[in-house]
This record gives structure tokens, sequence and C-alpha cells, in this order.
């Protein structure tokens, strides 16, 4: 596959002013660059759900212009979204079949069949604990993300674009084995994600965009970090984080938990204090997720109880749990399926936690939004032009610092950030890191679970580990050791 001078605009937005690369057969090449770089708009255009205002696309030699996703497929190339695209209410098996499902002779739907060919397919590709006729909203979103990936596998014989395919993995291991298998076999992959130790484990090549523009092709081995940060940002790497002092700022308890149970959540007690961040560390499905959404009133409490500002907290909804006391709001973790409203503005995006703060005016109009959410999207360092677009077109970088932006203005003072930086770029991380930091240190408190146990290490105070929905462990800062966390989250 060869792009040459690919360009993509939206209205007076230039997404792609210039998009080069060329990649090779039997090889895993890396795309890099920031949030707004242009990534996601070249894996649209690859994958023929946009189409290119400029420029030429070769597959094979032959000009390659793609109308649709299907128009792709039939030429071998296929997509696993960062944004999954697997469809909740089907089954594992419909997912894996579509849009081709067979039928029998009546014209329904052969499910024999398609739970068959499914099946194999799962074995083939080391899948076969998931059932085929499991309904794809009830797995987790580790499972969900393989299942992307498989349909990947699947249809892309020449060209697999993989975009951000660890957010939501435990570990690499299926994955990379399953890239070398098709690697060996003459596939391309493209393979985008912001975790260089991935990049490097995987790719000798990688080809760098910037502000939508083609900057560099460079060989890992002959490029640091540092390196690969200053062609991405155009300027040297920050620290990504940065030793907390807000421990000793701690004041009373604001969120506390006793023997907490409810869906995969065992037993679990805590106390989050004002003024410090509370990381909470666990390998998938060990009741993490369960935990957050009982605190915000998503799922009910079996027994124990909670506090807030030390009275009883139990509230039956996520709008209960934000005007209890000083407020609780979460932030969660499929900005896609939970978070943004894609057809609304930025604007509206972000004001939608102050909606009741509208009923005293007789309309709301976009210029009033923009008014109110200005301060919020400040404190996330986003560029004012993005307020007026739909949310939609931003990348996912911006799209989690409008959805941050958005718990910020609920004035809440008790945040609950489930990955929130899960998928995006160094430079967005360190703007995030620092507008949780400017929280807390103005006396909120934050519970926050990553997937990334360098981030637990470097930005939390104190850190709670689950295993199997208990309490496994309790580090304090100066403890979070990444080895000591896999120990304790692996149950030793």
């Amino acid at each position: 596959m060869v792009v040459h001078g690919v360009r993509k605009s939206y209205g007076a937005t230039t997404a792609l002013a210039e998009a080069n690369i060329e990649l090779l057969a039997g090889e895993v090449h890396a795309l890099l660059g920031e949030n707004g770089a242009g990534k996601s708009t070249l894996v649209r255009i690859l994958s023929g759900i946009e189409s290119p205002d400029a420029g030429t696309m070769l597959l094979d030699g032959v000009s390659y212009h793609p109308k649709t996703i299907r128009d792709a497929q039939a030429n071998a190339i296929a997509t696993a979204f960062q944004e999954l695209s697997i469809l909740p209410n089907l089954t594992v098996a419909e997912n894996l079949l579509l849009p081709t499902l067979p039928t029998t002779w009546l014209s329904g739907v052969d499910k024999t069949n398609i739970n068959t060919t499914a099946a194999q397919w799962l074995a083939e590709y080391g899948l076969q604990h998931i059932n085929p006729k499991a309904t794809t909203g009830q797995l987790s979103l580790a499972e969900r993300q393989r299942l992307e990936i498989l349909k990947a596998l699947l249809r892309g014989r020449k060209l697999i674009i993989l975009d951000e395919p660890t957010a939501a993995l435990p570990d690499t291991d299926w994955l990379f084995t399953q890239l070398q298998r098709a690697t060996e076999n003459g596939t391309s992959v493209l393979y985008i994600s912001h975790r260089l130790h991935e990049i490097r484990e995987i790719c000798d090549r990688a080809t760098i965009f910037r502000n939508g523009r083609y900057i560099s092709d460079v060989a890992l081995e002959n490029a640091s970090d540092g390196d690969i940060f200053a062609l991405m940002a155009g300027r040297a790497s920050a620290r990504q984080t940065e030793p907390s002092t807000l421990s000793a700022m701690a004041g009373q308890v604001r969120l506390g938990a006793e023997r907490v149970c409810g869906g995969r959540v065992k037993e679990v007690s805590f106390e989050l204090r004002a003024g410090e961040i509370l990381g909470v560390a666990a390998l998938d499905g060990q009741g993490q997720r369960d935990l957050f959404h009982l605190i915000c009133g998503e799922a009910r409490i079996q027994s124990g109880q909670l506090t807030l500002d030390g009275r009883p907290f139990r509230p039956h909804s996520p709008l209960a749990a934000l005007r209890t006391g000083s407020g609780v709001a979460y932030l969660p973790e499929e900005r896609k399926v939970e978070g943004i409203f894609p057809s609304m503005s930025t604007a509206s995006n972000v004001t939608l936690s102050m909606i009741f703060r509208f009923l005293r005016q007789p309309f709301v109009t976009l210029a009033s939004e923009v008014a109110a959410s200005g301060a919020y999207s400040a404190d996330v360092d986003m560029q004012p032009r993005y307020l007026r677009m739909p949310i939609s077109v931003l990348s996912g970088g911006n799209q989690q610092k409008a959805l941050l932006a958005r718990v910020f203005a609920t004035k809440a003072r008790t945040l609950l950030l489930f990955d929130p930086t899960r998928g995006v770029d160094v430079g967005t991380k360190e703007i995030l890191y620092k507008a949780i930091r400017k929280f807390v240190a103005g006396g909120g408190a934050v519970l926050l679970y990553s997937s990334e146990l360098s981030e637990l290490s470097a930005l939390t105070d104190r850190c709670l580990v689950l295993y199997q929905g208990t309490n496994s462990a309790e580090f304090v800062r100066g403890e979070i050791h990444e080895h000591l966390l896999v120990r304790a989250m692996s149950g030793l």
C-alpha cells in the first residue's frame, strides 16, 4: 500500500494536509502522532468511510479508491476501530459474520450455520472461551476488543489497520501472536498506538504525522522516545507526570466505603480524602467497573455502606449521586458508547452537565453554550474553535478533554475517573494530568482507575488493588511500584 499527498478537509478545518505512507508486505508498521495529527482521518479514508479530496493511493500498484467499508473489505483491507464497531445487541456469531449472514431455505438466518462457523473461527484464533451464542453487550470490554480485532484478522488478507488495539486489553500476548501469524502470510499491518513500548516490541518502522502532515519515516532502533516525541509534537517532551505533594494536603474523608458488595464486588473498603487521588489497580474483570458503578448509582449496592461527607450515601442514579452532598460525578470508560453525544456540538456535550442552569433562559443557543463551557474547556486546554464543531469530528483526545470538562462543569467535589487517558497521546495526557491535579489541589477528591500501571505509580497518592472483587493490597506514595502492583493484582 502506497499513500501519497492525500488531503482531506471538513469545511474550513483541514484534517489532512499531506499524508504519505508506504506499507510493505509482511510488516507491522506504526503510525504515530498526537491526537489531531490526522491518523484517524487516514484510517477512515483507507477503510472506505471517507473519500480524500486529493492525492493517490495504490494497492499492489493499482489505484485504490474505496467508497464504503465493504469496498475496502472486497480489496482485503479491514480495520479494527478504536471506537468499537461491535453491535452490542447481536450475538458474537452474528457480529463476526455480518454483513452477510447465511440463511435457510425459508430465508431466515441459519443460526446453526453461523454459530458453527463462528465457533471454528474463535477456536482457530485462540478465543474458544468466548461463546458464539453470547450477546456481545454482556461481554467485557476486553473481549469486545478482541472480537473487533478478530473481525479485521478474518477480512484483512492484504492490510489490517489497528487503531489503538490494546487500549482495552490487559496484555498484548494474544494480539501479538495473531499479528505474527498474519505477517508470516504476507499481510501488512498498520498499527496505531500511543504506547511506545508496544510499538518498539512489534514494529521496525514508523511514520510520524503532525498537524495533518507527513513529518518523517523513522527506523525505531535508531530513534529514542524523546526523538519520536519531538517529531510528533514539534517540541521536546515535558515530563508526563511529576511527583505529587497532595498527600500532605489530604483533609477529611470525602468518600468512604465499608465492606461494600454488589455485582463482581465481593467486599471493598477504602477512604478517599479531600485533596488526594486514590488509584485503583486491577486486572480486567476483577470488579473495578462494578465498584465505580455502585458508587455513581449505575448499579445497586447489595450490602455494606458508602458515606459521602460523613453521611450515609446510597444513590439510585448518577443524577442522585451528583445532587447528594458535595456531589459525585463519573467519567465513564467508553467515550463513544457512554460519553459523547455525536450529533451535538462539543459545547453542547460539555454543558449537558449544567443543563438545569439554563432552565431560567427562554431558549438555549450555541453561543450561550460556548460561553458557559469556556472556563471548563480552558481547564483542559481545548481550543475554543472546537466548541462549535460537532464532537464526532474531533480526535479521541479532544473528545476526552470535552468529557473531562463536562465532569468539571458539574461542580462535584468527588470525581470517579475510569481510565481517563485511555487511547490518548502523551501531550494530551500531560494536559489531563495537570487538570486533575489542579482540581485536587483545590480540595477535590479523585478515585481513579487506570489500565496503565505507570500512570498509577506516578499520579496517585495511594493505590488500592482489587483481586476477585475485594481488596488485595493498598500502597502509599513511594511504595506504588509496577512490580508490586502486578503481584497484588495477580493475587500473590
